[in-house]
């Protein structure tokens, strides 16, 4: 008796590092196209490709960046669908299919574990069926609390029904969570500044959403041993406090007397503000004061730390926050000669110091590269189109107030650096080449002059 062939892809195209970013193209042309349907907008809107085609890639890559009002032009259903497209960018379309098959049939394929092992950075394969059962848990913990806490806040202060109330507080809740910058509000979150009930439970979902998942599960475990922890968690803990730190502080000082932002306010006020200045820019696009009154410094502060971003397998954007470390240590080995790279009791291995350094670079490459490009298609300064060019690579979502006005043209490359910033330039790159061959010779060696 004959089986029924069963489809499958091609082999140059089932590849887990080409599907990845193929996956991620086929939730944002579905999301494009559900976008488009008369019911998603509100008004007299007409149906037009370019808003719905950025605002999708913005919502699947947990960017947040739109260049429509998301409060008036798009209807309670558009808006839902642009949440739906989030906590599936967020999680990560593939980890969602796979938790998804895990329960329904406990069983995980070879291939589907490899895609999930490219996106969600676990070194081991028998890693991943825990850690999507952890990563399910965990966005719907942290998204639950701050959902309840934020539509208690919205429903005493700001709403006086309890739908509304709720829509908010889910809303605000997603996108905190999964670092994304869509608001309900037509000023982002600049209606509540000040007040620490609604702008700190967002800023710590955010901080735990930039975290990472491998770092929370391994939290989840061993939080009382800290002694134990991988030197991904230590790097990504540890790195991920003391860029707060600095952000907030730097945040405060630089702005403490800006009437435009923190001068003229109240104490409570500004360490409110200061604490979301500190994490908002490492990812997470909701802000509650205009980044175009900022000072230069502290605009150029907020590029930086969107640059390095948050932790590896979160929603978070950026290079990373380890590999931003790695590279400190990379460079303070060259400058005392050492012949290892060590971090604490550990070395590091030179492939992945490499790794470190191409991600760096190309993200450099990227940034850099765009910004020129925005100049050349715009009238905005370096500055200006640095912060908007940074921030969509990083998938953050922050903006001076451009992005609206932008031309189709330079819209197009923004859509490009967050799809690439959410897929990863490691893996964009993989996807071009799938072979890798070891060598069976080794070159004559040859020391060329540096510096």
């Amino acid at each position: 008796m004959l089986r029924p062939r069963r489809l499958s892809l091609p082999a140059s195209i089932a590849h887990p590092v080409r599907l990845l970013p193929l996956t991620f193209l086929t939730l944002i042309f579905f999301g494009t196209l559900l976008l488009l349907l008369p019911f998603a907008r509100s008004g007299q809107h007409s149906p037009e490709f370019l808003p719905a085609f950025f605002t999708s890639t913005s919502a699947v890559t947990v960017t947040g960046l739109a260049t429509v009002d998301t409060a008036s032009y798009w209807s309670p259903a558009g808006q839902a669908i642009i949440l739906a497209l989030v906590e599936i960018g967020g999680l990560g379309i593939i980890a969602l299919a796979t938790v998804l098959g895990l329960f329904i049939g406990g069983r995980l394929g070879l291939r589907t574990r490899l895609v999930a092992q490219a996106d969600m950075h676990v070194v081991n394969i028998g890693e991943v069926r825990p850690l999507f059962r952890r990563v399910a848990m965990t966005m719907v913990f942290f998204q639950a609390v701050t959902a309840v806490v934020l539509t208690l806040r919205y429903r005493s202060a700001y709403f006086g029904d309890w739908p509304t109330a709720v829509w908010h507080g889910v809303f605000d809740a997603v996108m905190a969570f999964n670092n994304a910058g869509f608001s309900l509000n037509n000023d982002s979150i600049v209606r509540y500044a000040g007040d620490g009930l609604i702008i700190i439970p967002i800023a710590v979902a955010v901080f735990f959403g930039a975290v990472g998942f491998p770092v929370l599960a391994e939290l989840f475990s061993g939080w009382r041993t800290p002694a134990r922890w991988t030197i991904h968690t230590r790097l990504t803990v540890w790195g991920s406090i003391g860029l707060l730190i600095f952000g907030a502080v730097a945040f405060m000082l630089l702005e403490w007397n800006n009437p435009a932002t923190l001068g003229g306010e109240g104490l409570w006020h500004k360490i409110v503000t200061g604490i979301e200045g500190g994490i908002m820019p490492r990812s997470g696009g909701l802000n509650s004061f205009d980044w175009d009154m900022v000072r230069p410094e502290t605009l150029n502060m907020g590029i930086i730390l969107m640059f390095i971003g948050g932790g590896s397998a979160s929603t978070a954007g950026g290079i990373k926050i380890t590999t931003f470390l790695l590279l400190a240590y990379v460079i303070w080995a060259e400058l005392r000669g050492d012949p290892e790279i060590t971090i604490g009791a550990r070395s590091v291995a030179p492939r992945v110091a490499r790794t470190a350094i191409t991600i760096a670079l190309l993200a450099v490459m990227l940034v850099t590269s765009t910004t020129f490009l925005l100049m050349l298609m715009t009238d905005y300064g370096f500055d200006v189109a640095l912060f908007e060019c940074t921030s969509a690579f990083a998938t953050v979502g922050l903006s001076t107030g451009i992005t609206p006005d932008l031309p189709p043209d330079a819209q197009c490359v923004i859509i490009v650096l967050m799809f690439l910033g959410r897929v990863g330039t490691i893996a964009a790159a993989g996807a071009l080449v799938l072979r890798r061959r070891m060598p069976r010779y080794h070159l004559p060696e040859e020391q060329p002059i540096i510096g």
